[in-house]
């Protein structure tokens, strides 16, 4: 019987071709960015699994054969792309909500962990994923780190990372004027290079790829901003809000039919490294 994700903080089982691994070292839980808030609403206001397809189509073609890991599972809708692509996949996350729906997708080949303390033993699987997760963590090199410790010989890290760009248009200028109440992001290309390097990954590959493709309106940008979907929205202090967000907001609903969807290509860059054999 297979436990549900909210169950435990350990796989049941991690499986390797014909043979099955307990995994039974439970590894503590540390405070990096958890989406429990914003679990429910989620896949709705993300794309939901068709941009976990889209997501899933760019980094397969970089796996190599086994089980993959995707670090930051979130609700599963990468992980359920590559499994329709044939590729054998377990998942982490912080988020015990997040989780939950993830295991909708994936039963129980999911389970609660931090990308810094992998339920898993050295050499385990041959690819780990992070899709939109390194900036997240708290601490990339500790995760890259940590994922090149349970990566076997000759496996790959794949990472989709950095600020996703778009060709400009009206919401992308909207966003813009949002931008600086980001922080600095670590998962920049050369920032990703240098913590594979620093734990024994080699570079195979790394470029820009059109990850995933949205039609959006106004109006659910404007949603989606003001239910603080975004992570970088969680903490504005309320003065800010007024001042920045607001006339954001404000502005996307004005624009002439707010309702209609606007069609995105979204592109992301994608870095492939490697564990020595």
């Amino acid at each position: 019987m297979t436990r549900s994700a909210g169950d435990g903080d350990r796989f049941d089982a991690v499986r390797r071709g014909s043979r099955q691994f307990n995994v039974e070292e439970e590894r503590p839980m540390t405070q990096a960015m958890s989406f429990d808030r914003v679990a429910d609403s989620y896949d709705e206001m993300r794309g939901g699994l068709e941009r976990g397809r889209q997501s899933a189509a760019c980094l397969a073609p970089h796996l190599v054969a086994g089980t993959t890991l995707e670090v930051g599972v979130g609700t599963g809708v990468v992980a359920a792309g590559l499994r329709e692509l044939g590729h054998p996949v377990i998942g982490v996350d912080i988020s015990e909500p997040m989780l939950h729906r993830a295991h909708e997708r994936l039963g129980g080949r999911v389970a609660r962990a931090d990308a810094r303390a992998l339920p898993l033993p050295r050499g385990t699987v041959a690819n780990v994923v992070f899709v939109h997760v390194l900036h997240l963590v708290g601490d990339m090199a500790a995760a890259v780190a940590e994922a090149a410790r349970v990566l076997r010989p000759g496996g790959r890290l794949a990472a989709v990372h950095g600020s996703p760009v778009a060709d400009p248009d009206e919401l992308v200028e909207a966003l813009d004027r949002l931008a600086p109440l980001q922080p600095p992001r670590p998962d920049t290309p050369e920032g990703l290079l240098s913590a594979g390097e620093a734990a024994g990954l080699r570079p195979v590959e790394q470029h820009f790829a059109a990850e995933y493709e949205k039609a959006t309106s106004p109006a659910e940008l404007a949603e989606s901003i003001e239910r603080r979907v975004p992570p970088y929205l969680w903490h504005v202090p309320d003065d800010v809000w007024r001042d920045v967000v607001v006339p954001v907001v404000a502005g996307l609903r004005a624009l002439p039919d707010p309702d209609r969807p606007r069609v995105q290509t979204w592109r992301s860059m994608c870095t492939v490294l490697e564990k020595h054999g």
